[in-house]
């Protein structure tokens, strides 16, 4: 049986340890991991509220998203062969094997062949984040022009934001640290601010959860997308609120790769650790101020 980060009801911490995977469905993908990414929402799971909100009370896997490699293909999944390396966000919260484990079994409408000239550990940064980002910004509507601000455009959700909406001819102001200039300026933003404006922008996209506060930077009858909190930003002003949960797409997914492998959207890595290790990355993930993602390499 391959080994597994797990969370259970008995302790706050992720364990390892031997889990069987679950039947390989007519629609699934078996995949050895090759790197999966350790995000906030992982540390929310592993112990701490998530597992309330979700009615989780037993064992289950850990981990959203992967880079691994094909080991079994579903009778009905085409487009797939054992062999192919792929990237896949794994959504199921109750699945005993997830993401962070040595191998999973995810569906193939979650699952993107990586494009060649893509580091294949390094990109395991971007299923989740970058599919987060480019249904937030999606939800915006065209640009048409429009004037955007992006609160933690240095985050790895929000670093994608900036170039995705920058791509798609948004114009883009980044909220980060005066530090993070470099890098959002590279990702695509016009400028860079430090402190939350007055309500400046047709848009805002909340890439650090600040939901209510950021709400303020929207103009009167503009628009702001978040993702889901425990205290959301309410309509107010005319401003139409919308609360983004991810819902994995491989032909999305693969698109964004296409872009990463493009040099559009850049995959940032904060660390590598081994699977057996991953308490280092859960613990700095659960600190902040990361820039880029920690990945788990079974």
């Amino acid at each position: 049986m391959p080994l597994a980060l797990v969370s259970t009801a008995e302790t706050p911490a992720p364990t390892l340890r031997e889990a069987a995977l679950p039947p390989l469905g007519p629609g699934d993908l078996r995949v050895r991991v090759t790197a999966a990414s350790v995000d906030p929402v992982d540390t929310l799971f592993a112990g701490g509220p998530a597992r309330t909100i979700f009615g989780l009370t037993g064992t289950v896997g850990l981990g959203w998203s992967l880079t691994g490699v094909v080991t079994g293909v579903g009778a009905e999944v085409t487009g797939f062969s054992v062999g192919d390396p792929v990237a896949a966000v794994h959504r199921d919260v109750t699945a005993p094997v997830r993401a962070h484990a040595e191998e999973t079994v995810v569906p193939a409408a979650a699952t993107a062949l990586l494009p060649g000239g893509l580091d294949e550990v390094d990109a395991a940064s971007v299923p989740l984040n970058a599919s987060t980002a480019a249904q937030m910004v999606h939800r915006l509507g065209p640009a048409d022009g429009r004037t955007l601000l992006v609160t933690g455009a240095a985050g790895a959700v929000g670093g994608y934001a900036v170039a995705l909406a920058a791509h798609a001819g948004w114009k883009v102001t980044a909220l980060a640290r005066a530090d993070d200039r470099a890098f959002v300026l590279r990702a695509g933003a016009r400028a860079l601010v430090t402190e939350l404006p007055g309500p400046s922008f047709d848009a805002v996209v909340d890439g650090a959860v600040l939901h209510a506060a950021a709400l303020g930077a929207v103009r009167d009858g503009g628009a702001f997308v978040g993702v889901t909190s425990s205290s959301p930003a309410a309509p107010e002003r005319g401003v139409e609120v919308a609360i983004v949960s991810v819902e994995p797409d491989g032909a999305r997914l693969a698109e964004l790769l296409a872009l990463a492998a493009a040099g559009v959207l850049e995959p940032r890595v904060a660390g590598r650790v081994a699977l057996s290790d991953a308490a280092t990355a859960y613990d700095k993930v659960a600190g902040g101020g990361q820039r880029g993602r920690w990945l788990l390499v079974p």
